[in-house]
């Protein structure tokens, strides 16, 4: 990720470990980074997810590309200088969330392999999980909840994924939810079933 311009710090540890944490919790912390173009299903299978997982007890939290948009990313666009730097940003926020326990559900198209992998090294063993949320063109452009693919065929977006700009498929998956005709619900049970057979959750 990008090199450090801060000098004269000191990293200050405190008395309570992850693991303290994760036993408190009674749950292994993870980043879930569900990628896959626009209208594939991110956001919607992050928010049925949580809740899903809340009502087994157990404490999540949502990174979501817009609402991120909002506040701590605002001053970036969408060139490919700035969503890497988008997501340099997420994958820091998103390794403090799993350091403190919390089962992670970040919801970026993220389009760049490159950017995708550099979290995943910033991250320990186990903790980022890459869930491609895969949908063709045709099957988003046919929801276009927000009418950005219409707005993008038309010109008026520019360096839009999938239309003017690439989409890189992940290679190697933690996971893959295929949304062309998988359910909500069955791609959240692929979700909750990978968590308890790997551990993260009993």
């Amino acid at each position: 990720m990008s090199e450090s311009k801060s000098t004269n710090i000191t990293w200050h540890a405190g008395q309570v470990s992850r693991q303290d944490r994760e036993k408190l919790l009674g749950q292994r912390g993870c980043t879930i980074w569900l990628t896959g173009l626009s209208g594939s299903g991110k956001s919607t299978i992050a928010v049925a997810a949580e809740k899903a997982l809340a009502q087994k007890g157990r404490l999540t939290y949502i990174l979501d590309g817009d609402n991120i948009r909002h506040g701590l990313n605002a001053n970036l666009g969408f060139s490919p200088e700035d969503r890497t730097e988008n997501i340099r940003r997420i994958g820091e926020v998103s390794k403090l969330f799993t350091d403190s326990g919390i089962i992670v559900f970040t919801s970026f198209i993220s389009p760049y392999r490159a950017d995708r992998d550099a979290v995943r090294k910033i991250m320990g063993a186990g903790d980022f999980i890459e869930a491609w949320v895969q949908a063709s063109v045709d099957t988003c452009e046919s929801r276009d909840v927000k009418g950005l693919y219409k707005k993008a065929r038309a010109g008026e977006i520019k360096d839009f994924t999938g239309i003017s700009a690439p989409y890189e498929e992940p290679k190697n998956p933690e996971v893959v939810l295929d949304t062309n005709g998988q359910s909500v619900d069955q791609s959240v049970a692929a979700l909750v079933t990978y968590l308890q057979k790997h551990g993260y959750i009993g």
